[in-house]
């Protein structure tokens, strides 16, 4: 195949998804078509939930393994939509649909790229493909859920609109549900112990707090109190407060150190929701990230969680589209940016190749 035939097929792909609601958890009919299309190519596809998965022709476990992994969930249509979300509609050379920039160009334009090395012979490397669900939740039966259903995997390359730039660490998450407990008492006798004042100290070290390792890439970690609860009536002295932490973990800390700090040093009770959203990257030694930089491509940290922190090797985030663009109203994707975004995975691949075998 050539590049035209494989950007034509991909943006008809892309215009079937869109027109095909796939939220998350709700991918089953995407899942489907993703399928379908892959086994009209030719190539044999594996299936777990709602996660589609193949490998390239020939794979041999005397080469490593590159995943190139997209999601085809979306998030729920945001107000303020002019257009019919789920209507794929041209404009120019503009694609309007929800998914369409997030990630749906990235994700086609991986398969692309899958079809174009599928029977190639002679890569250092076996690809394998994968179209995955509940990307936007994190949910338990997206990625996380075929991981040991694959091969030890090397190198992953997840694709998201970073405008075919090299996100090259990526921010953890970690919400934390913290509780204080005082003393009940009537307030017109200034009775108890107010859980209310107990928190605020707690909060206000949060909010002046400032951890030590700050990271090139991605900043210092930020921990931020979001939500905060309390109290039955007017003239009950608290017993119970609760109150909510929002951490964003650089990759200078995995996000069990940051709970520990941080419960070391506040008397509430911290129990983290999850602690498997980690900050996650690659070494800008790493070759493929030489290749890319060698192409011309910049590297930068992403503020923004995607699958790679659910994938315990080394990953790049890269992909055509603008994250900015994501989750937005009258969300949309150049397409000139989808053949843009399969000739650069192209490039970026074989120049890989050639820095692993001289």
């Amino acid at each position: 195949m050539n590049h035209p035939s494989l950007s034509e097929q991909s943006i008809a792909l892309l215009k079937t998804l869109i027109a095909t609601p796939s939220l998350s958890r709700e991918e089953g009919r995407t899942a489907a078509l993703i399928a379908e299309f892959l086994t009209g190519q030719g190539v044999e596809v594996h299936q777990k939930g709602h996660n589609v998965w193949a490998f390239s022709h020939g794979h041999s476990p005397e080469k490593p393994y590159v995943l190139l992994n997209s999601h085809h969930d979306t998030v729920k249509p945001a107000k303020g939509w002019t257009r019919d979300p789920f209507s794929p509609e041209m404009e120019g050379g503009t694609l309007y649909g929800l998914g369409s920039n997030d990630a749906g160009g990235p994700l086609v334009s991986l398969i692309a790229t899958f079809l174009h090395f599928h029977q190639k012979e002679g890569l250092p490397f076996n690809l394998i493909l994968a179209a995955t669900a509940e990307e936007e939740i994190s949910g338990p039966n997206g990625i996380a859920s075929i991981l040991t259903a694959l091969p030890d995997i090397s190198l992953g390359i997840i694709g998201e609109p970073t405008q075919m730039q090299l996100a090259i660490a990526e921010r953890g998450l970690m919400v934390i549900d913290a509780e204080v407990t005082g003393v009940s008492g009537h307030a017109a006798r200034d009775e108890g112990v107010n859980a209310i004042y107990l928190a605020l100290q707690d909060i206000e070290w949060i909010r002046q707090l400032r951890f030590e390792r700050v990271s090139r890439l991605l900043g210092p970690v930020k921990a931020t109190v979001t939500q905060i609860e309390a109290g039955s009536q007017h003239n009950v002295v608290p017993d119970r407060c609760h109150y909510v932490i929002d951490v964003r973990t650089n990759e200078l800390y995995t996000n069990a150190e940051v709970l520990e700090y941080l419960q070391i040093h506040t008397k509430s009770i911290l129990i983290p929701r999850s602690l498997r959203l980690n900050p996650s990257g690659i070494a800008e030694s790493h070759p493929l990230v030489q290749a890319g930089l060698e192409m011309g491509m910049g590297t930068f940290g992403s503020p923004t969680l995607s699958d790679q922190a659910l994938c315990p090797f080394a990953t790049v985030k890269i992909g055509p589209g603008d994250s900015a663009r994501s989750h937005t109203a009258d969300e949309f994707i150049r397409l000139e940016e989808i053949e843009k975004g399969i000739q650069g995975y192209i490039a970026l691949l074989e120049k890989y190749a050639k820095k692993l075998v001289p």
